[in-house]
């Protein structure tokens, strides 16, 4: 419900918002909301070129020089049209039109999505086939039967979660969203009511956003390109700022299902955990600035390409299980990849309707509104402006990675990628989760349409990750 008057609000103040504009004279076409591009020109006012023939010469000569490029005067360019027309622009498009959000979706999201699912998928089948999902369940049972008390011993789904946390842990977003896919659609399996999100769903999909990260692989890729001098030093302070929001999250949803999280289990679990870690930590910390980004880039490559060997190799010395059941190892891959684009299908219209409401959210003006708004509260507290300057990062997150994304290298740009801003936004970006898609995608894909209170929970980690993430810059750096 919440997820549902969330998406349907936005749009209508949106909408509302973008005519009281057009009606005031500060907002000059609606052209850019439906059909503009991301980066475009704003359009701000019109001339005919014969008009500004004879009113300037001059500036006419040099509009028409660079028309294929545009004119730019300090804020202001100028493009003449086929028509004759001269489009005076100021400022560029915050993010694709109606139109062409729905068009990128399917070409840039959607598609590459299929066939990630397509593939894992079919790697998935190969484990449920080969009774290997059951024994990784069996073997994991002790600790997750502690936080799913709703879930059977060996439910099918902990091996689905196990693999989907893995890949969270090392930076694999492509192949963590397949596996948990397919765990949604095994808790869904047990789900009474079909309608509602289940105690279970609810706890994976927050801890799965919560993304526990050891190698921010992505986030290290952009500082590099950014000429960071050390682009894997966000490395330890990201897994820091994960941890905690993954302990946050499994501690207020436990709080809310009365989970008991004090016993031998799972206490066990975290030590061992944060030894892991540790023991990374200190071999990372050893090797200089080239090795760490050549280390953390291959161990996660590496990780990916034994677990699809250990799962084939795993099947092919029990052959014979596939045999019994009037399949084949290829079969059994091919039935699974089939399962995966059917999801896939399944999915794009959640993705579609809530990415959709992001972009006239964001084109209408009203999130930059709310952005300046909490920048000048927190102006008002004396808050250091580098963590100001971060911030956009931090609010755009939950919304679009895209657009987190474009802040956070604007802000690597402005301010260098290490400085306190570069680097508390490159955290803002990699220890968090795009909120609304990740609810949209995975409950869309089981179409459980009550999500309780899944909204609130995720909303409140996100913020305990940007206070961890101040904290940590604040004393690593």
């Amino acid at each position: 419900m919440a997820l549902s008057r969330f998406w349907a609000y936005i749009i209508v103040c949106s909408v509302v918002y973008i005519f009281f504009m057009l009606l005031s004279g500060r907002l000059y076409t609606l052209g850019s909301m439906v059909n503009g591009k991301q980066n475009d020109a704003l359009i701000v006012s019109e001339i005919s070129s014969a008009d500004l023939q004879q009113k300037d010469t001059s500036l006419y000569q040099k509009i028409v020089a660079f028309k294929t490029s545009g004119y730019a005067v300090g804020d202001t360019t100028y493009n003449l049209q086929d028509n004759g027309t001269i489009d005076i622009c100021v400022g560029k498009q915050a993010a694709d039109g109606i139109f062409a959000t729905c068009k990128n979706t399917i070409t840039d999201i959607w598609l590459p999505l299929i066939g990630y699912l397509t593939f894992f998928c079919g790697l998935l089948n190969l484990l449920s086939d080969s009774n290997a999902t059951s024994k990784l369940a069996k073997l994991l049972n002790p600790f997750f039967i502690k936080i799913f008390p709703e879930l059977h011993e060996g439910h099918p789904a902990f091996g689905f979660m196990t693999m989907n946390f893995a890949a969270n842990f090392l930076g694999l977003d492509n192949a963590a969203t397949p596996f948990g896919l397919k765990a949604m659609e095994s808790l869904q399996q047990s789900n009474t009511d079909k309608d509602k999100a289940s105690n279970s769903q609810i706890m994976f999909l927050c801890l799965h956003a919560a993304g526990l990260t050891l190698i921010p692989t992505s986030i290290i890729g952009y500082r590099a390109a950014q000429h960071a001098a050390n682009p894997a030093d966000i490395m330890i302070p990201c897994i820091i700022t994960s941890f905690v929001g993954t302990l946050s999250a499994m501690v207020f949803v436990s709080i809310k299902q009365r989970i008991n999280l004090i016993n031998f289990v799972v206490m066990g679990f975290f030590v061992v955990v944060s030894a892991v870690i540790g023991l990374l930590l200190f071999y990372v910390n050893r090797l200089s600035g080239i090795e760490k980004f050549h280390f953390t880039g291959n161990l996660s490559n590496a990780v990916l390409l034994v677990i699809i060997f250990l799962i084939v190799g795993y099947c092919l010395l029990h052959e014979k299980i596939f045999t019994q059941n009037g399949t084949n190892i290829f079969d059994s891959f091919i039935n699974g990849a089939k399962d995966g684009f059917t999801t896939g299908l399944r999915v794009l219209p959640y993705m579609i309707a809530m990415l959709v409401a992001l972009s006239i959210f964001r084109n209408s003006g009203l999130m930059n509104i709310v952005m300046n708004g909490l920048t000048a509260v927190m102006q008002i507290f004396n808050v250091d402006p580098q963590i100001i300057q971060a911030i956009p990062v931090a609010l755009m997150r939950p919304f679009s990675a895209g657009g987190a994304r474009g802040f956070m290298l604007d802000a690597m740009k402005a301010y260098g990628p290490d400085s306190l801003a570069g680097q508390l936004s490159c955290l803002f970006q990699g220890a968090a989760e795009t909120t609304f898609y990740v609810l949209a995608l995975y409950f869309g894909s089981v179409n459980v349409k009550e999500t309780r209170y899944t909204l609130w929970i995720m909303l409140l980690v996100d913020l305990v990750c940007v206070l961890t993430a101040i904290a940590v810059c604040k004393m690593y750096f």
